[in-house]
């Protein structure tokens, strides 16, 4: 199977960035709760307070509807940059600051959605005795989905070798508690990706209810032995603040106490719904990224080196734009210091049938995701089921059903 990059349609002269304004949509998820709050007033203004109702549920409504059915109406992206522009890419810093707006936007976001829940008397937005408990709820779930895309912005600048990018990584992914990701992700899956032995790598037959607890603890155990091991090489005992798993945290519990000291004890349950929430957006997006995939093993018992064909890719304009390129997958694992505007679709590289806005639904309903997925895996490898990362649990089901046997 080629991995050859595909490579742009028009004059290198005359190229440029179609999505360079596109971008700043990203934007749009930490914001959509102040637009959230300006219609609210205006639905309740109007006599139109079931709408107000449904506009808390924000969240949920862009992701599972919203981007998927866009993506749907727009397709494939298709274009990327050629060679020439790839350095002045790079060094365009406005793309740069496009992710650093995204945390205060994600954070103004959080601290409002913790008044709104908390608050007892809204009649400035229409709610007298304060918010119902079905609109704390939806609140709780839409800012889960600020905080879990934000994972997402902390992926891309924890990549990086500034350590101004590093440090708003971890401090992106205080608002979930899931500051382990920056040294799991990095030094773990990036290393072990596409292998059994990857917590982050879900599994042909693995449905995501099983990946969920597998994976989250799974990757909570290799950060902390990774960072371990790193401080035991330098002398030193992990239980310091140079621990990049610890200092992480402590960013996590700073900034829980404070909106607990500041709001009440009553926001907990809504705190730690968010955190699970916004976490497992990020894990259902891995569960779905390396599928079944596996890298073989060589005669020297190491693994074949990470290719373009050991990530599942989708290029589909919308969730393009709002998840910074990370749907081009493939490009990322060749290329892991490659900034989000620079990366590229791969000819060759196994292809999702659609964006991953809409596949993470599948996910959510095994027989689907199955029926839609264990075939294209199988495609994948040219009818050999023996080649893909198979759960272990159903391993003699699959090689039986597709009449496979166990290869030396």
């Amino acid at each position: 199977m080629s991995s050859t990059e595909v490579q742009p349609d028009v004059p290198v002269t005359e190229w440029r960035d179609k999505k360079r304004y596109w971008w700043l949509l990203g934007m749009f998820v930490p914001a959509i709760m102040l637009v959230v709050i300006g219609l609210v007033r205006v639905f309740n203004d109007l006599g139109l307070t079931p709408i107000s109702h449904v506009l808390f549920w924000g969240g949920p409504i862009l992701v599972y509807i919203i981007i998927p059915t866009i993506d749907l109406l727009l397709g494939p992206d298709g274009s990327n940059p050629p060679d020439e522009w790839m350095e002045r890419l790079e060094k365009d810093k406005y793309y740069r600051y496009i992710l650093f707006a995204y945390i205060p936007l994600q954070y103004i976001t959080f601290f409002l959605a913790c008044y709104l829940i908390t608050a007892h008397d809204l009649t400035w937005l229409g709610f007298p005795d304060g918010l119902a408990l079905v609109d704390k709820i939806g609140l709780a779930i839409s800012i889960s989905f600020v905080g879990g895309i934000g994972i997402n912005t902390a992926h891309e600048l924890g990549h990086k070798k500034e350590n101004l990018e590093r440090w708003l990584s971890k401090i992106t992914l205080a608002q979930t508690f899931y500051g382990h990701f920056y040294v799991e992700h990095n030094r773990g899956h990036h290393v072990r990706v596409a292998t059994p032995e990857d917590p982050a790598s879900s599994r042909l037959g693995e449905t995501f209810w099983a990946f969920w607890p597998r994976t989250v603890w799974g990757s909570l155990k290799s950060a902390w032995h990774l960072e371990k091991s790193r401080l035991e090489r330098m002398g030193k005992s992990p239980w310091t603040i140079k621990n990049d798993v610890l200092n992480a945290w402590l960013m996590s519990v700073v900034l829980f106490g404070a909106v607990l000291a500041l709001f009440g004890w009553e926001l907990l349950p809504y705190l730690i719904l968010q955190a699970v929430l916004g976490f497992s957006l990020l894990e259902v997006v891995n569960y779905l990224e390396h599928y079944g995939l596996r890298r073989q093993k060589l005669p020297s018992g190491r693994y074949e080196r990470c290719s373009p064909q050991h990530s599942w890719n989708s290029d589909h304009m919308c969730t393009n734009v709002f998840l910074y390129h990370l749907q081009r997958h493939s490009d990322h694992h060749a290329y892991p210091t490659r900034r989000y505007q620079i990366l590229r679709s791969w000819d060759g590289a196994p292809n999702l049938p659609s964006g991953y806005a809409s596949m993470i639904v599948l996910a959510y309903i095994p027989p689907i995701w199955r029926r839609v997925m264990d075939k294209r895996v199988l495609a994948h490898y040219e009818g050999d089921v023996t080649k893909a990362n198979i759960q272990p649990s159903k391993r003699e089901k699959i090689l039986a059903k597709y009449g496979a046997a166990e290869q030396d």
